[in-house]
């Protein structure tokens, strides 16, 4: 009796112990990073990060004034850039989660898959989504520098409101509805 006691607060002391998550670790990227996988990465505030071929298991986040480059890269999670100077996520790159960049200046996303949103809000420079896969919408609203939007499949809306100037593309293929300002795109 002694003994199944004995093993039964063994095995409940390292269950707990086993089952303490351990914590995602964040890499911050000054520079370049090659063929790698990491947690979560952030581009710190003014700084420029160039990936090639970069896994990133969770979530890139952009700084305010910073510039993200990412080209054939694989993120688990979203790309969020929130007062950034540039976001880019080009050349065969998939996002299993969103491309958010909001109140920031430029961004472009081109051939590329997107399995959530591609979202501009609110950037004042040239923004574009070029030739994408997008499994959710593509949004653009309240943006001052320009924005184009070609050759993308949207499983989707294409939705773009108070944008000045008014939106530019074509040969959207959108499988919900192309609204407002996006609405002949």
């Amino acid at each position: 009796m002694r003994r199944f006691l004995a093993f039964t607060v063994l095995a409940a002391g390292l269950g707990l112990t086993a089952a303490t998550p351990a914590s995602a670790e964040e890499r911050t990227c000054r520079g370049s990073i090659g063929a790698i996988t990491v947690d979560n990465l952030r581009v710190p505030q003014g700084a420029t990060c160039t990936l090639n071929g970069t896994r990133v298991q969770g979530t890139i986040t952009v700084q305010q004034g910073a510039t993200l480059t990412a080209n054939t890269v694989r993120v688990v999670g979203n790309v969020q850039g929130e007062n950034a100077a540039n976001v880019r996520v080009l050349s065969g790159s998939t996002v299993g989660g969103s491309v958010q960049v909001v109140q920031g200046q430029a961004a472009r996303v081109a051939n590329s898959t997107v399995n959530g949103d591609i979202l501009f809000d609110e950037n004042t420079r040239a923004l574009s989504a070029v030739g994408n896969r997008v499994g959710g919408n593509i949004q653009a609203f309240k943006n001052t520098g320009g924005v184009t939007i070609s050759n993308n499949r949207v499983d989707g809306n294409l939705q773009c409101k108070e944008n000045r100037p008014t939106p530019t593309g074509t040969a959207n293929i959108v499988q919900g509805n192309k609204e407002d300002q996006c609405a002949r795109l």
